[in-house]
């Protein structure tokens, strides 16, 4: 057995109404998530949103950090008020906790993987603006992404990849230092490389859904763990 200790992967928790294993409010991360990031060799731990934003303490030990998806951000944290009634699970400490994580990573160079609302959390933190609900929305969508860069340093053995998408938003105005890598046929981003010094990539689908049976999905996982093992602990 490998006795090399597995690189630990933040993923900040997603607070949740309730759920079947507990009698009220929850903290969640995606089950399918969780084990892809473990198959790919990371140990995935939860992390609790707080109004504790040091993070230089908080992920002493640390190796990677992981935005998952979840619900809407506030329209206000880019400049806009609310235009439509499909916006949904705004939480004023939740988008304080990622924008603050999302940056304080981006300026550390921590290897960074940002997913359908951390995708978007990256852009807003960055600068840019959302599309509050798409004309065709992408929930239940499964297309095929075609990469048009950094195929290799994604990890990936394919340009082109099944993604499984489940998100009513899109990107607006792109971010400061946001390099869009993959765009999809309604003209919207689908990945972009966060250019800073580390390893750092926004996917707007969820790669956790058919990593188990998708080789691509579970190839970005691989490089995103073994990145996060080369750059040692925070």
């Amino acid at each position: 057995m490998d006795a090399t200790p597995r690189p630990r992967i933040a993923l900040l928790g997603r607070f949740a109404e309730h759920t079947s294993a507990t009698r009220s409010g929850a903290i969640v991360t995606a089950r399918k998530l969780a084990e892809s990031v473990w198959a790919a060799g990371g140990e995935p731990v939860t992390l609790l949103p707080t109004e504790d934003f040091n993070w230089d303490a908080r992920l002493s030990g640390f190796q990677g950090v992981l935005l998952p998806g979840g619900g809407d951000i506030d329209p206000a944290r880019y400049g806009q008020s609310p235009d439509t009634d499909e916006l949904y699970g705004v939480d004023p400490l939740q988008d304080a906790a990622d924008l603050s994580l999302a940056k304080w990573a981006i300026g550390r160079s921590v290897p960074l993987l940002a997913i359908c609302r951390g995708f978007q959390i990256v852009n807003v933190a960055l600068g840019g603006s959302l599309v509050q609900h798409m004309a065709q929305d992408h929930r239940h969508v499964v297309h095929t992404v075609t990469l048009e860069a950094d195929v290799d340093r994604l990890g990936l053995s394919s340009n082109r990849i099944e993604s499984s998408c489940y998100h009513h938003q899109a990107l607006d105005r792109l971010g400061d230092g946001l390099r869009v890598i993959a765009t999809a046929a309604e003209g919207h981003a689908e990945a972009f490389a966060i250019e800073n010094a580390g390893w750092a990539y926004g996917l707007q689908w969820h790669p956790e859904d058919n990593a188990a049976d998708e080789l691509h999905q579970a190839e970005i996982f691989a490089r995103f763990v073994s990145e996060s093992k080369k750059f040692g602990s925070i």
